[in-house]
Formats: C-alpha cells, structure tokens, sequence
C-alpha cells in the first residue's frame, strides 16, 4: 500500500498537466478567432473612385458668338455720280433710299446678316445689294432699267437720311433727303404721287418749308 500511494500521486499531477495544456489551446484558439474579427470591425471600405471623362474626346468648348453689325448711317454716291445712297443699320435691320434728285427714288429695307451682308428690298422690285467693310458700305442698286453701284461711307450728324411726311393744302407730300458727308443735299419731294426736286432742310434741326407750310424732317431708322 505504501507503493501505491507516489504512484496516484503521480498520476494525479499528469492528469493536471493534460488539463491545463488543454485549457490553453482552448483560450488560445478563442484568441485568435476574437483577434480576427476585431480586425474585420475596422477595416473601412475603400472609397470608389471618381469616375474620370472617357480619354481621347476633348470637352467641347462652346461656339464663339458672332459679332453684331454697329448701328451706324452710311451716305455717298453712285459710281457714275448720277445719284445718292443713304443706308441707315439698326440692330440687323436696314433701310436705304436711292434718289437721283429729280424724278427717280426708291426705298428699300430688308435684314444686314452678322457679316455685313445685305439685300434690301423696294416697290416695283428694286434691290440694293451691298455689304459693310469697315466704315464703307458698296454694292449696288438695280432699279429696274438699270443698275447702278455706289459707295456709302460712314455718315456723321447731320449727314444721314431724313424723311417728312404732311397734308399740305390737301395734299399727300412726301419728302426725303439724303444729306452728304460733304453737305450737299439730295432730294424729292412728292405732291401727291408727282416728284420734283426736294427743297432744302437745315440739317440742324430738319425744318423745310414747302407751300408756305414749315416741315420737320426726321431721321429715319430701320
């Protein structure tokens, strides 16, 4: 019996052993696996990237704008000195008048495109075409039985194109002028669908007299 008893003892203390080495890789193994998902909590996702514009296709810029026709009066004469011109633009529009200071006269209007070209329209089809180059408008005038160029150049007040419109004596009188850069005038007067040479305005302030009853004639535009 007294043999028996440092054997148990013995037995006993490995029996410990075994229990506490299993207890350990237990605790170890929980480690571990607890380690592992405390990593997986702060891992933060990666932020999508920013989607980039496709290579090879350049951003479009946006169109340049055209320049607009300055509003401005243009005075001069046909090529052949027969005639005057007047053209007078505002905001794209235009009108002209063509006079030859006796019996011949015609009003044109029509659009002045952004490159300064234009093609003005009349009463028994007459047409100016012309086109802005600088300060000088030159084309020309078909009226009809015949065709006349012309050279326009910028006009300063009171150079320009002037019209006056009344009852005079019972009469429908329509009067327009073209004053030029130089001073001379040109001009018709119509009494009652009949013309002849227009009187002389002051290019001050448009007053003309005709049959003894004063007139103002006024700029025109467009």
């Amino acid at each position: 019996m007294k043999r028996s008893g440092p054997l148990f003892t013995l037995l006993a203390g490995l029996l410990l052993a075994l229990f506490m080495l299993s207890l350990n890789v237990t605790e170890g193994a929980r480690s571990t696996s607890t380690g592992s998902e405390s990593s997986g909590d702060v891992v933060s996702a990666s932020p999508t990237p920013t989607a980039s514009p496709p290579s090879g296709k350049p951003s479009a810029s946006p169109s340049p704008s055209k320049t607009a026709v300055p509003n401005a009066d243009y005075a001069g004469r046909t090529d052949d000195d027969s005639s005057a011109v007047a053209v007078t633009l505002r905001d794209g529009k235009a009108v002209a008048y063509f006079c030859d200071g006796k019996n011949q006269e015609s009003w044109l209007k029509g659009d002045v495109k952004a490159d300064g070209s234009m093609r003005l329209t009349g009463q028994n089809g007459n047409v100016l075409t012309g086109e802005l180059k600088g300060k000088r408008i030159s084309g020309t005038v078909d009226m009809g039985q015949r065709k006349y160029g012309f050279t326009a150049d910028k006009a300063v007040k009171p150079s320009g194109l002037y019209r006056a419109t009344a009852t005079v004596r019972g009469a429908e009188v329509d009067g327009g002028w073209i004053v030029l850069p130089s001073g001379q005038q040109v001009g018709i007067l119509n009494r009652a669908g009949e013309p002849s040479p227009a009187p002389r305005i002051d290019p001050e302030t448009g007053a003309v007299t005709v049959d003894g009853q004063q007139l103002t004639a006024e700029p025109v535009t467009p």
